[in-house]
């Protein structure tokens, strides 16, 4: 007798559901819950890096990823208005500015400026935080640039029209009415960016720097060597970013819900 739609579905649960467990089950008795816990779960050997892991790790993660996205986001919201200038060497320098640092790795921008400078202008050297910042704030700015330049265009264009009518210079408008409008469009991308800033602003342990400088990756990957507690102090360090990064994709998944309302 030939199955029923329901029937045939119901099975084809069934047997996802047979195949899911069987391969949890498999994994669960090839795993060595010993080593696992020794390697990733060994907490009682994280007291010497755990106050610095907060009080100086969040923090300067926190740090860092604030100045680079308020140098990003000043940066990129000139770029923005470049892109979409009636000049044409501002929209060939914006768009030279975003593709290029669109393309290369944050990793390389970060050494060319933590290194790259000093040895190019010798006798200089700015501070570390100087140096995530502009490295990464460059990067974000780029892909800032495109968001807020894709927000711009969305701002009906009537509004500057009638705003233009009245009276009100092209300069004012923009900056009273489109601006406040565009970034009210573009909350959701841009909370994603300060997200990807975060996780970025683990490539700082790469420039070196004293105790007082270190983020959380950082410190974490030291005490891997340091502690005999395998990959724990990653894991913690994982965490940490999470307790971030959750909260923030919590953020931007409503305003990505209110903005749905708005348009309906």
């Amino acid at each position: 007798m030939a199955m029923t739609t329901r029937q045939r579905a119901r099975l084809s649960k069934i047997i996802q559901i047979v195949i899911f467990v069987g391969i949890i089950v498999a994994v669960v008795l090839q795993v060595d819950w010993k080593i696992l816990g020794e390697n990733f779960f060994a907490f009682d050997k994280l007291g010497p890096i755990f106050p610095d892991l907060i009080t100086v790790g969040l923090k300067n993660t926190v740090f860092y990823t604030v100045i680079s996205f308020a140098f990003g986001l000043t940066l990129g919201l000139l770029l923005a208005l470049m892109k979409m200038a009636s000049f044409a060497p501002y929209r060939w320098l914006a768009t030279g500015f975003i593709e290029f640092f669109r393309g290369v790795p944050a990793i390389l921008v970060l050494i060319a400026f933590g290194y790259g400078v000093p040895t190019a202008f010798p006798g200089t050297s700015w501070p570390q935080p100087v140096v995530v910042m502009v490295s990464l704030g460059l990067v974000s700015a780029a892909y800032i640039a495109e968001t807020l330049r894709a927000g711009l265009q969305a701002v009906p264009k009537g509004q500057i029209e009638a705003a233009r009518s009245l009276g009100m210079p092209a300069w004012r408008a923009m900056i009273t009415i489109v601006i406040p409008q565009a970034f009210k469009i573009v909350l959701p991308p841009m909370t994603n960016e300060v997200i990807l800033l975060t996780k970025d602003s683990s490539l700082a342990f790469i420039l070196g720097a004293s105790m007082a400088q270190y983020e959380m990756t950082k410190i974490g990957r030291d005490g891997i060597t340091s502690l005999g507690a395998g990959i724990t102090p990653l894991i913690v360090a994982g965490a940490l970013y999470l307790v971030i990064t959750v909260p923030l994709s919590l953020v931007a998944r409503k305003f990505e819900s209110r903005t749905a309302r708005t348009k309906r």
